[in-house]
């Protein structure tokens, strides 16, 4: 059976290591899903343009956004105007829901707001950031 593709939304800067972790899970050959994003510095490119098509394609390519919630998931950006959304994040939200995705959040601390695009879509939730939970979270999408 084909692996489950997750595109993943997080603050490059200050979440990566959520990220990192669960690429190693990825090396689980019994692990149902496989994560994959896109950063900034993997497009290497600042064009605004030129992040969205990029994005756009590989929200497209996958069937489920899990969206790690950290402290900065509704700070604004300075480019926000030009990304049409408060952040990036909020950005691959809605791209995500515009192409059917199924959408999963976690938050790193419950104190944490989620991503604006996030409310009222009745995303998923992982109760907290661990394996078990967020696969409950991604087979319950």
């Amino acid at each position: 059976m084909a692996k489950k593709k997750v595109f993943v939304s997080f603050d490059y800067e200050k979440d990566k290591n959520y990220y990192y972790l669960m690429l190693a899970w990825n090396e689980n050959p019994n692990f149902d899903f496989v994560f994959s994003d896109y950063t900034s510095k993997e497009i290497k490119s600042d064009s605004v343009s030129t992040v969205k098509r990029a994005l756009s394609r590989k929200i497209g390519e996958s069937t489920y956004t899990l969206v790690i919630v950290g402290q900065d998931a509704n700070k604004k950006h300075p480019d926000s105007i030009e990304i049409g959304y408060r952040n990036w994040q909020n950005y691959e939200v809605a791209k995500s829901i515009e192409r059917g995705n199924k959408i999963i959040g976690v938050k790193i601390n419950n104190f944490y707001s989620a991503p604006e695009e996030m409310l009222g879509v009745g995303a998923s939730w992982a109760s907290s950031f661990t394996q078990d939970k967020i696969i409950s979270a991604l087979n319950n999408a």
